[in-house]
Formats: structure tokens, sequence, C-alpha cells
């Protein structure tokens, strides 16, 4: 497993047991969403608490299951922003639909997850229960529609439905970010390395061919033409070391 999925495993495990032990715990931890106001720190602490065993079993085993694969995907620094805001998404639509209700459970981080997983991997096939299969994209499809009939009085009740559906909202406005993030540091690498080129270009232009011997003089004629019909991106690292080595500054 990775860092951030083991650790957020053993922190909901350790929680568990705590609240085992002393069960006020969940009272001041839980997350009521009129009352945010007065225990803000519930947003983030009643992703750690669970209702049961069966509870914390699943939702720990879709993460076990599909939080690693994601975290090597995106880093670790982006899982674990994903995690979270999905969590706090699904405390907030919570918020707007269930104001009095005691919230407890990671289930909507763990559907943040679940949807970066298939944002990622959509036909990769998951077997429910170990037998049916189906691809990830249909689930979060599936997830979506059961979480909606539920959240609007039909089907299974004590379940927060609406903090499902704020993951799967937290979760892909997440990614929307990072797909940003990820878009704007690119069109910087790009146009640095464009400025760097143009250096490079104007260095190797000004390399005094007369003074080379005859094999690196049409070595240079090869490179230099290939840079005229292909562009400098198309230059091999061997090449920029050859015209390295005789541009003017190698020579002072």
């Amino acid at each position: 497993m990775t860092t951030w999925v083991t650790r957020i495993i053993i922190a909901n495990i350790v929680m568990f047991v705590v609240t085992l032990a002393a069960p006020e715990v969940t009272g001041v931890l839980s997350f009521i969403p009129v009352l945010l106001g007065s225990r803000p720190w519930t947003l983030v602490t009643y992703m750690f608490l669970h209702a049961g065993m069966w509870h914390l079993f699943f939702n720990m085993l879709a993460l076990y299951f599909f939080g690693p694969r994601l975290e090597l995907e995106v880093g670790s620094r982006h899982f674990l922003w994903l995690y979270f805001v999905s969590g706090v998404v699904g405390g907030l639509l919570s918020f707007v639909f269930t104001p009095y209700t005691q919230i407890v459970g990671a289930s909507g981080a763990v559907f943040g997850v679940l949807l970066g997983f298939a944002r990622y991997w959509p036909r990769e096939r998951i077997y429910i229960w170990g037998v049916l299969p189906i691809e990830a994209r249909w689930l979060v499809v599936i997830m979506t529609g059961l979480a909606l009939f539920g959240g609007f009085g039909i089907g299974m009740s004590g379940i927060a439905h609406f903090a499902h559906l704020g993951g799967f909202l937290g979760g892909y406005l997440y990614m929307k970010f990072m797909e940003r993030e990820t878009g704007a540091k690119k069109l910087w690498e790009d146009a640095s390395a464009r400025m760097s080129s143009k250096k490079d270009l104007v260095r190797w232009s000004r390399i005094d061919r007369e003074r080379m011997h005859e094999v690196n003089r049409a070595e240079y004629d090869r490179v230099m033409e290939k840079i005229k019909t292909e562009g400098v991106g198309s230059l091999t690292p061997d090449e920029r070391a050859f015209l390295d080595r005789f541009s003017p500054e190698q020579f002072s």
C-alpha cells in the first residue's frame, strides 16, 4: 500500500477503537451540519468515525482497493487533498439537505477517491462481491443514482446519501482544479523550454565551423540542417552535447 492510504486506514481503525472505549468521543467529533459554526473541526473529524464494524470495513476496503493506484498516479499531495476536499464537500452538501442529521464516516472521502479512480481507469473492471463485473465508470453512475434516490427518500434510510453525492462533487471539483494547475504548469514548462532552445540556437549558430575537423564539420552541417527542417526539439541528447562541445563558450 501507499503512504497516505496506509496512514488513513490506520487512523480510522485507531479512532474506531477509541470510540468503542469512549463512546462520548463520537458526540464531540461527529458532524451535525447545523452546529458547524460552533464545532468547525467536525467537518474533518467526522471522516474518521464510523457507525459500526461493517461501516468501517467497507469504507476501508474500498480505500484499500482504489486508493493506492490513484495515489501513485496523482502523487501523495494531490491524493490527500482529493480525499479531504471530497469529505468536506460531502459534509457541506449535507448541510444544505440534512442540516440536523448527525453524520459519521469516510464514505464521502472514499467516494471522491472512487471518482478519481474512474477518471483515470474508466474501463477498469471491478468485481462486486468478487463475482459481478462492472466497469469503474458505470459503478460511479450507479452509485450516484442510488445516492440520489436515497437522498430524496427512496431506498435505504440511515445513510448519509448527500455526503456520498458531495464526495463525488468534491472529487470532481478538485480534479478539475488539479488538471488546470497541471495544464498551467505544462504551459510554463513549454514556454521555458522554448526560451532555452532559442538561446541554445543563438549560441550554436556562433560556432566557427572552419576551425572544426572535417568530420566534425560534416556532423555540424547535418545537425544544423536537422534543426532547420525539424526544429530544435528534434535533437537527441548526443546531438545537443555535440553542439555544446563546439559552442563559443568552449573556446574561451
